[in-house]
């Protein structure tokens, strides 16, 4: 298998858009990391395109090949692929298959989504199909704010995780927001802001919830031997992981072990630890999520979450910077377009190119997407690890 390298990353800036359209978004994305990546359009061999696709407005059909065509990238093969949140994550491990097989040297991997009108129109709509088809969560009114309620409340009782910690994932990440352009939400907030803030569900606010926004990102990758003629700092693949929940029956509901199963398989892959990595992006739809990442990725023991943030180990000049980009909670979440942010953040942060908020030395990345929910357990998890 052939080594893989990411020489290029783009994003338009993440926010709420009502009058701009997904085409233009794109453009400018895969614009940005064309540029960034001294790559032509018409050296993309292959691309993969991935979209949740509520934007009624460019139909069900295509999206990836009309963006593409605003840029000039035509007759090659793109692909539309979706696993909800991680719907990115799976077009940048598309890319990377079509490369290490052999079968192309310069992909495209892409991710976008407009939210701001479609999605917030038929919300409730959603709802009633889910509920008429007895899906599981959805027939049982469980929308992520409630299962987000729930993992918090759970992790409270077990393990005297505070209100005030939860917080503080959010605080930190708000004030990263603050030095990444990119970010919908930019202006730094307090521990009080996040809890006096609206409440949404039992024990979670608004500050505690990543805003559903428009969006789009694009990366580029390409093979070892031809990341050189592009890059002197060329960021490689190191791991790729995907899992699936298993859906037990038995299974305690939303405390599920796929950020467990796909973190072993990445490390094992790349061939490190967790206490190898310099920088990571991880999935903090709620800031209760992060702190759970950081106990399923290994940053810390079980139940030791809340004492990791507060302790400022997690910020920028801490021991493991996470979220640096805002994540999902500051930069936004454009379903689509996260898992590409995810990794564009790491990119920039590996080659030295993130600004105000670079994290020295970094030489070690991760990125990590959840995507869904299903009886009780997540749907998918994609971990990537980068080294420079």
């Amino acid at each position: 298998m052939r080594e893989v390298a990411v020489i290029g990353a783009g994003l338009c800036k993440f926010g709420f858009y009502p009058e701009r359209g997904t085409l233009e978004m794109g453009e400018e994305a895969v614009w940005n990391a064309l540029q960034d990546a001294g790559v032509k359009p018409k050296d993309i061999q292959v691309a993969y395109c991935g979209t949740v696709g509520v934007d009624a407005s460019l139909g069900p059909m295509l999206v990836g090949h009309q963006i593409l065509q605003t840029v000039g990238i035509t007759g090659i093969p793109i692909s539309r692929v979706e696993n909800m949140c991680s719907s990115g994550s799976v077009a940048f491990r598309e890319s990377w298959f079509a490369i290490q097989s052999g079968l192309y040297d310069i992909a495209l991997a892409f991710g976008v989504e407009k939210l701001t009108s479609t999605l917030t129109k038929n919300a409730w709509r959603w709802r009633d199909l889910l509920r008429e088809a007895d899906e599981y969560e959805g027939s049982r009114g469980l929308f992520p704010t409630v299962i987000y309620s729930l993992m918090l409340t759970e992790h409270m009782e077990k393990y005297g995780t505070t209100r005030e910690q939860t917080a503080m994932v959010a605080v930190k990440n708000r004030f990263h927001a603050s030095m990444n352009p990119y970010a919908c939400f930019q202006k730094p907030i307090t521990v009080d802001d996040v809890l006096n803030s609206q409440p949404i569900a039992r024990l979670i606010n608004l500050l505690d919830c990543c805003p559903s926004c428009d969006g789009c990102s694009a990366v580029i990758l390409a093979s070892s031997e031809v990341a050189k003629k592009y890059t002197t700092k060329p960021v490689y693949v190191t791991a790729s992981a995907q899992v699936s929940g298993t859906y037990k029956s038995d299974w305690p509901p939303f405390l599920s072990d796929v950020s467990r199963r796909s973190a072993k398989i990445a490390y094992e892959m790349a061939g490190i630890g967790p206490k190898d990595l310099d920088v990571a992006e991880i999935h903090d739809a709620f800031d209760i999520n992060e702190i759970v990442d950081y106990e399923d990725l290994g940053f810390c023991g079980e139940g030791e979450g809340g004492p990791l943030v507060q302790s400022g180990a997690t910020k920028l000049g801490g021991r493991l910077p996470i979220n640096t980009g805002g994540g999902l909670l500051s930069r936004g979440h454009p379903f689509g377009a996260t898992g590409c942010a995810q990794i564009a953040e790491i990119t920039w942060q590996l080659k030295a190119q993130a600004g105000a908020r670079q994290v020295q030395g970094a030489k070690v990345g991760l990125t990590h997407t959840l995507g869904g929910a299903h009886q009780g357990d997540m749907g998918n998890c994609y971990i990537h690890i980068f080294k420079r």
